[in-house]
């Protein structure tokens, strides 16, 4: 049984009635957009408080990517067999006790520790929530399910980042990863209500590895790899960008422009492929998007602030957009083993993530100027339009949508 089927006989009543647990799942997903995003706001604070060199701070950063990234789909697999409401229970426990270490941390080592064990509870939780998501409700509104989980990412983005760093201003960096800890437990408090819901068991890493041998899936996270390259990457290092673009060191209206575009693009992609069907014209869109946003930005930096939020805009909505049909392709390319497609996806968003930074930084510490790294990221999001227009294309035909439950 698929990761997105459930029982033959639920009526639309009853899935109409458990499709409102779905933003339980999205308050998890919240979560771990803060946990995410606001980090790399605080590493001054935790530079200072630590007595650590800033690039040695960064590192937490790059840990809890790599986790998320790589230790979330080897931990999942102890876990296998396991009921979901199990499966986001154990990994919401995980991850709020991450960040509640983080937030006590009194040496760059267990703040290190910390930051690896909250990346594992986010990688656990993050593909079985958006599996869960699209079982708890019908096959033709999958799409929304989706949307809104991955909405959470997003919000937890434009509203949480800020209002992190601003509770970082004045309750110190260790306050606001309380607040990520408070989040959390709120979560797993709401995921105990969960009905019972199907979804297959987390495979084994070899069945993982081998998802990966055929050229439809491998494609398609590739894509997502080189997304997560380009539109994560360049994020890490919008400030700089802007100081030397844009000659400003104000940066909290770019991340409300990006983070604004990316919740409308990530609540409106759902409906939209819901009705068109077309979930491979649908990322063939959003990267053309992207790449045209990230190539105009320097030449808007370089003009005024409000024309500079237009590219922001489109990327963040594009940005986050790509991935509801990329997972709609994926349960397609593995319907019965729509949680390890899931799973893949979303570890080659974070890795893409973890790439993207330190690429960054190598292409910067190169000597190439901050204010011409989009068109580098945009060369990237080009390259993976090709690649999904060449090696995507011959597996996935243009109108296919992921397979009705059997």
């Amino acid at each position: 049984m698929s990761a997105t089927q459930t029982s033959d006989t639920t009526t639309p009543q009853r899935r109409a009635g458990r499709a409102g647990f779905i933003p339980l799942l999205a308050l998890g997903t919240f979560a771990l957009g803060v946990d995410a995003y606001v980090t790399a706001g605080l590493l001054p604070l935790v530079s200072d408080d630590l007595d650590v060199s800033a690039s040695s701070a960064g590192q937490m950063v790059t840990v809890f990517t790599l986790c998320y990234a790589l230790g979330g789909p080897l931990f999942a697999t102890l876990l296998a067999a396991r009921p979901a409401r199990t499966v986001l229970g154990v990994a919401l426990v995980v991850f709020t006790l991450g960040n509640a270490l983080t937030a006590l941390a009194p040496t760059l080592t267990v703040l290190l520790v910390a930051r690896g064990v909250a990346g594992v509870g986010a990688g656990v939780y993050s593909p079985i929530a958006a599996a869960t998501a699209a079982g708890l409700t019908s096959p033709e509104r999958r799409g929304r399910a989706l949307a809104t989980v991955m909405g959470g990412l997003s919000v937890g983005t434009v509203i949480g980042v800020p209002a992190g760093l601003l509770l970082a201003s004045h309750l110190g960096w260790r306050g606001t990863l309380w607040l990520i800890t408070a989040l959390g437990a709120v979560a797993l408090v709401g995921i105990t209500r969960l009905p019972d819901v199907e979804v297959s068991a987390p495979p084994p890493l070899g069945e993982r590895v081998r998802a990966l041998a055929g050229g439809r899936v491998a494609g398609i996270v590739t894509v997502s790899l080189l997304g997560g390259v380009a539109s994560l990457g360049l994020y890490t290092y919008l400030a700089e960008f802007l100081k030397d673009a844009a000659h400003t060191d104000r940066t909290v209206w770019a991340l409300w422009a990006w983070g604004a575009g990316g919740i409308a693009g990530s609540l409106a992609i759902g409906p939209v492929v819901d009705r068109t069907r077309r979930p491979f014209a649908a990322v063939t869109c959003v990267l053309a998007l992207i790449a045209g946003a990230q190539l105009v930005l320097p030449a808007a930096a370089h003009t005024a602030a409000a024309l500079t939020a237009v590219p922001l805009v489109v990327w963040g909505a594009a940005g986050w957009a790509v991935q509801v049909p990329q997972q709609h392709q994926l349960i397609a390319a593995q319907p019965r083993q729509a949680t390890v497609a899931v799973s893949l996806n979303s570890s080659a968003v974070y890795l893409g993530s973890g790439i993207g930074s330190a690429l960054g930084g190598v292409v910067l510490g190169l000597g190439t100027s901050p204010g011409a790294l989009p068109y580098c990221t945009g060369a990237l999001t080009l390259l993976a339009l090709v690649l999904h227009l060449t090696v995507v294309r011959r597996a996935v035909r243009p109108g296919e949508q992921p397979s009705a439950p059997s």
